[in-house]
């Protein structure tokens, strides 16, 4: 028996959950879904395997997805700092990627939120695929977006 299979978010813990929240709301059109989360409880501790967790935040709406998937942003109590692997409360993620019409223009709203260049905007022509321009960036946090414009 096959089971249906959907994907559903990515989370990113943070630091500052609702500065974060507004900086994706901000530059990339993402749209809050209440309610607030505000979870703790037995079921929370068996679930990460920490003592006393609370977990807080929220879940968008990403520009061109369906209702159902979410960017979930949440900060814990207690917060994981060592960056131990595998840490369910470990802040960050590898990087998020978003399709834009002007990759200038987006990145010029991310700096002007808050945010930072990570590397040089670069063109790469691919052939047949087209013209890829893209650069890596960082949110007020530092998680890594990249930001993308494929031109046929």
């Amino acid at each position: 028996m096959k089971n249906d299979i959907r994907y559903v978010h990515t989370n990113i813990i943070a630091r500052d959950w609702r500065k974060l929240v507004d900086f994706y709301v901000a530059v990339f059109d993402c749209e809050a879904l209440p309610p607030e989360r505000n979870l703790s409880g037995q079921w929370v501790d068996q679930l990460t395997t920490l003592s006393n967790a609370t977990i807080r935040g929220m879940h968008l709406r990403l520009p061109g997805c369906d209702a159902g998937t979410t960017l979930e942003i949440f900060s814990y109590e207690p917060e994981e700092e060592s960056g131990a692997f595998g840490a369910v409360n470990r802040c960050g993620l590898g990087h998020l990627a978003f399709q834009v019409d002007s990759v200038e223009d987006v990145l010029a709203n991310l700096l002007e939120h808050g945010g930072s260049q990570l590397g040089a905007l670069v063109k790469k022509d691919y052939g047949e695929l087209g013209v890829l321009t893209v650069v890596y960036a960082r949110d007020p946090e530092g998680n890594i977006v990249e930001l993308q414009n494929w031109q046929r």
